[in-house]
């Protein structure tokens, strides 16, 4: 069935991209009720299953249902790409409770199918707190690589409004999205359907986390589309580690890889996932190049981050080609 906006003046500040950690979060655990169609995300499936005995797995999985839908609420439009985690959390947490429930429903169909986390007291601030303990485990050492991935699509996207115009990116979206005229068609799986204005803007978000396309449930929710972002399926293959040869004569190729990639803070397990190699490997190359001076660490969160030191900046600068 489809969805259908119309654009009110089709051209460029009407459509809008945006980046969301919370809708990857949210969608993710798509990944939970069905592994097998998410087959690209099996080396992070395996490694987010070791911590799910430490999640509030009970509210985690009342987020979303067996048909892989979620209430409009928790994935609401994000306003840029350069949403933070930490103020989305902060909008879904001030939701009145009337929008929860009339979501649940929407989504659940009846109030007697609603799971029983969502009528307890207290419901929603558990659900906060347990989105929140799901990102410090599994997604906040890959969140910037996803990211990454995201901002590629994006930067792609625009390239092609201003190359090919609106109704060409669309159509690259996916074979379920359409553009005619001045309307927008989104022909979902679900049996979802209404016609609305993109009174507001229209935002486009790129996701890891979908088949096909979505929308929400809704037609009073703003006007958005979800998508599958370009580059998904290399998401989680190792990366090549450059490293100048004279600095990898002297440190050893990884070690030198590593001080190269290092100009950005990261963590063991980000790194490792980017390598394809464990993280105590990883972690070994990262002490040695702490203590020799040519790293510093902080901790963040649950995380410790590693960047070069000032050494390591005049060592890497001073072996390159001249």
């Amino acid at each position: 069935m489809p969805v259908r906006y119309r654009l009110v003046g089709p051209d460029l500040a009407s459509v809008r991209f945006a980046v969301s950690p919370l809708n990857e979060l949210v969608l993710s655990l798509r990944s939970w009720r069905d592994p097998g169609r998410f087959p690209v995300h099996l080396p992070w499936i395996r490694r987010m299953q070791q911590a799910r005995p430490a999640l509030d797995t009970e509210m985690l999985l009342a987020l979303i249902d067996e048909r892989l839908s979620t209430p409009d609420f928790l994935t609401p439009p994000p306003r840029s790409p350069l949403t933070r985690l930490d103020d989305e959390l902060a909008a879904i947490a001030a939701t009145p409770p009337d929008v929860v429930h009339r979501n649940l429903r929407l989504l659940y169909h009846a109030d007697e199918r609603i799971p029983p986390p969502w009528r307890e007291p207290g419901a929603l601030p558990r659900m906060v707190a347990a989105l929140a303990g799901y990102w410090d485990l599994c997604f906040a050492a890959h969140w910037p690589r996803m990211r990454a991935l995201l901002e590629a699509d994006v930067t792609f996207r625009g390239r092609e409004i201003a190359q090919h115009g609106l109704a060409r990116m669309f159509a690259g979206l996916s074979e379920r999205v359409t553009m005619t005229g001045d309307t927008v068609e989104v022909r979902l799986h679900s049996d979802v359907h209404y016609t609305r204005p993109t009174l507001g803007g229209l935002t486009l978000v790129p996701t890891m986390w979908t088949p096909a396309v979505a929308a929400p449930i809704s037609a009073g929710e703003p006007p958005m589309i979800i998508y599958l972002a370009r580059g998904s399926a290399t998401l989680w293959e190792p990366e090549p580690l450059p490293a100048p040869g004279a600095l990898a004569a002297l440190l050893g190729a990884h070690r030198a890889g590593l001080l190269t990639r290092l100009g950005t803070p990261a963590s063991s397990t980000e790194l490792a996932t980017r390598l394809g190699v464990t993280t105590t490997a990883v972690n070994q190359h990262l002490r040695a190049l702490r203590a020799a001076g040519l790293l510093v660490s902080a901790r963040h969160g649950r995380s410790v981050l590693y960047r070069r030191s000032e050494l390591g900046d005049r060592l890497l600068a001073g072996s390159a080609p001249a």
